[in-house]
């Protein structure tokens, strides 16, 4: 059975308090709409997750929170926040999930995605990856310890932008 990967960043996060420190920053009023904005573009799709692999920054929970989406099995780690795409490929290749939603931040989640499809979708976004992008991922393989670097097929890819609210 194949593999899905639902790679998203975080979505728009506040710098309203001066003094927080980059990790406990939360969203801001345009990122909880888009956060919003995201699960319910994934559900309309049917693209949801069985497992969440996040990084552990109040942003990207709260964005998990705010898409509404449930899942099976739940990670939150500080091995995501700021990570590299080596260490999301690491990471990734040890879930369990049929269907995995990765959290993360730039310029990490960036990378990553260049690498990890086959061929990039042609929205010119996709590489500076903005807050709250979000690409699902094909991979035709029954374990994620089998996924390799350029093997994904775009499936979607969108930026809350793009979404209505």
């Amino acid at each position: 059975m194949p593999r899905t990967l639902i790679l998203t960043r975080h979505a728009k996060s506040s710098w309203d308090t001066p003094g927080l420190s980059d990790h406990a920053r939360p969203l801001n009023k345009r990122g909880r709409k888009s956060a919003a904005a995201i699960g319910a573009w994934l559900k309309e799709q049917g693209w949801l997750p069985d497992e969440l692999l996040s990084s552990s920054s109040v942003r990207t929970r709260e964005t998990w929170e705010r898409m509404g989406l449930e899942a099976e099995k739940l990670t939150c780690t500080d091995d995501l926040y700021h990570a590299s795409p080596d260490r999301m490929f690491r990471l990734l290749s040890s879930a369990t999930g049929e269907a995995v939603l990765m959290l993360g931040h730039n310029p990490g989640i960036a990378g990553f995605a260049g690498a990890i499809v086959e061929q990039a979708p042609s929205h010119g976004r996709f590489f500076d990856y903005p807050t709250g992008a979000t690409t699902v991922i094909r991979f035709d393989i029954n374990d994620w310890r089998d996924v390799n670097w350029h093997s994904g097929k775009v499936l979607g890819f969108v930026i809350p932008r793009e979404l209505p609210e």
